[in-house]
């Protein structure tokens, strides 16, 4: 996985010192979103942990690798290469927010399919998988100028990010928001069903034995059940802003 690493690590030796943002929150707060139009508005790199879990979710599953059999699962992430891009202005359009490719071949959308995101959540709290790709991501945000969310990026990944964002919604909210993203590609879950996933998958996150999704201690916390993705996404800018003045 180094060749993907070394990409984003020579695009950012070209910023100039500036903050690392965490952004973390439950499943459906929207903090992918945030973070790319956070990103955007700063000029920073947009960094998608969850896409590299997503991507070694969707090798397992083409291995048929049993998500219980963690020494396979530690070794196949070992010796996988996951690269991540921007997006074409297509994809940017359609909501992707970064070109995922898995040992050479894009797999940008493969890895939004539901069984994937089902699969990586589980692969999440495998702890040689996440050391390997906690890890990568630090690599690839070490310098700063960059923007990337999770679950443990605050607490796991970046503990020393200048600034620290735990954004929280609503359950209800937040599967309603994911029932329409399924409702756009055309995947058939009723409301209920994905709300009964959101409460699971809160469950599985913050009961975790690796990296649980908790709120790091000095990470502000937002909670956008009634605000919008620019909203929010101004609001982290204008937070961003305050904390580069302290840090210039």
């Amino acid at each position: 996985m180094q060749e993907g690493g070394k990409n984003w690590k020579a695009g950012i030796a070209e910023m100039s010192a500036r903050l690392t943002i965490a952004i973390d929150g439950p499943a459906g707060s929207g903090k992918s979103t945030v973070a790319r139009r956070t990103a955007a508005l700063l000029g920073y790199l947009y960094l998608d942990s969850g896409a590299m879990y997503r991507a070694v979710a969707l090798k397992a599953l083409e291995r048929k690798i049993p998500i219980e059999d963690e020494a396979a699962l530690e070794a196949l992430t070992r010796e996988t290469r996951i690269e991540l891009r921007p997006p074409t202005p297509e994809q940017e359009t359609a909501g992707l927010k970064n070109r995922v490719f898995l040992d050479g071949r894009e797999v940008t959308e493969e890895i939004r399919k539901a069984e994937v995101a089902q699969a990586a959540s589980r692969l999440a709290t495998i702890a040689g998988v996440r050391e390997v790709l906690v890890a990568e991501q630090q690599r690839a945000g070490q310098g700063g100028g960059v923007v990337m969310e999770g679950r443990d990026i605050g607490t796991v990944v970046f503990p020393k990010a200048e600034l620290k964002i735990f954004l929280e919604a609503s359950a209800e909210t937040r599967a309603q928001r994911r029932w329409k993203e399924h409702q756009e590609k055309g995947d058939k879950f009723s409301l209920l069903e994905v709300l009964q996933e959101v409460r699971e998958r809160d469950k599985r996150d913050r009961e975790r034995k690796v990296s649980p999704l908790v709120r790091a201690a000095d990470a502000v916390l937002l909670d956008n059940t009634a605000m919008g993705i620019e909203e929010t996404a101004r609001l982290i800018v204008f937070l961003a802003h305050e904390r580069e003045a302290v840090h210039t």
